[in-house]
């Protein structure tokens, strides 16, 4: 798996933290794509380098490609650490475990497969931009935290506890499945208006030969309400 990344400064500033706010995005969508999916894919393996999809993947439950609920949207937060992931349909509840960068650059995933994992180098879920939250799909055989992710479908709700006694509740845009090789990098990491989720994962059939699961899942979320 890769990376990511207001003020009242002038024009140019902001256009400099736009732009490097896109290049940390770029960077997460590679680390992504990798170690997804417990000892089955090594935490350290890198990714191939991936070019944005041109509306490639498939859609579980289909929004307009790249759409995310913005105009809906609750206005932003400000930032606070998340502490607990909390997905009714699924009957998901976990602590989740800050997540960084290993040393060649690719993003470290969760150490209990139980627990999800929060990008910690971007956005804070219900502060502005894309935040991440990844978990891995099985591990040694075994379902992991995020084994049912794909049964998620548009208008379920994902609620994060955050370190400021706060809860930042989402509502699913939509789910989708990309091949690795196809992953759209900017539609999943684009700079956002609003306060947007992506929870990913693995996905596909499981390469028992290459230890591999060949495409990931997305699901897209926007803040909804807070409590």
């Amino acid at each position: 798996m890769k990376r990511l990344g207001q003020d009242t400064v002038g024009t140019a500033g902001r256009r400099g933290r736009r732009a490097t706010a896109g290049v940390l995005a770029a960077a997460v969508a590679s680390v992504l794509l990798a170690g997804c999916g417990g000892q089955d894919a090594p935490p350290d393996r890198s990714a191939p380098e991936q070019q944005p999809a041109q509306g490639g993947g498939q859609s579980s439950q289909d929004g307009a490609p790249g759409g995310d609920a913005g105009a809906k949207a609750a206005a932003a937060m400000p930032k606070s650490a998340p502490e607990r992931l909390s997905i009714p349909a699924l009957k998901v509840s976990s602590p989740l475990e800050p997540l960084g960068q290993h040393k060649n650059g690719s993003m470290q995933t969760p150490r209990d497969p139980d627990k999800a994992g929060w990008y910690e180098p971007g956005p804070t879920p219900g502060s502005q931009g894309p935040a991440v939250i990844a978990g891995h799909v099985t591990w040694n055989g075994k379902p992991a935290v995020f084994h049912a992710l794909s049964k998620m479908k548009a208008g379920d709700t994902i609620d994060v506890t955050r370190q400021d006694g706060s809860t930042a509740k989402f509502t699913v845009d939509r789910v989708s499945q990309y091949p690795k090789n196809k992953f759209p990098t900017l539609e999943v990491y684009k700079n956002l208006d609003h306060a947007g989720l992506r929870l990913i994962t693995c996905s596909g059939e499981y390469d028992q030969g290459k230890h591999y699961y060949p495409d990931n899942l997305v699901v897209f979320a926007s803040l909804t309400g807070r409590a």
